[in-house]
């Protein structure tokens, strides 16, 4: 996907994935793979740019945790506060040519 967006001549932007602790999907295996593609989001140098979600939204101890004030409840899904502050990590002035 990365080859065939800058194939055409656009930019391209990756995100990290939001936190999962508490969840149902959360196990040490997920953790391991969640941590694995963040870290190469972040370091891989494939993006034009990268947005942390998962930053904007941990809780500041706990990288595998939402925030309290961002979680919709189920520990996985962000609330309208979360989204909000997914939206305030997204550099605007990056996105511009």
């Amino acid at each position: 996907m990365i080859a065939l967006t800058r194939a055409r001549g656009l930019r391209i932007y990756g995100a990290t994935l939001t936190p999962f602790g508490g969840s149902f999907v959360d196990t040490p295996q997920r953790r391991a793979t969640w941590s694995a593609v963040n870290n190469w989001i972040r370091t891989s140098g494939a993006f034009d740019g990268v947005f942390d979600f998962a930053a904007a939204t941990a809780m500041p101890d706990d990288p595998f945790t939402l925030q309290p004030a961002y979680d919709s409840g189920d520990h996985l899904h962000p609330n309208d506060a979360g989204c909000q502050a997914m939206a305030d990590a997204v550099n605007l002035h990056q996105l511009v040519w």
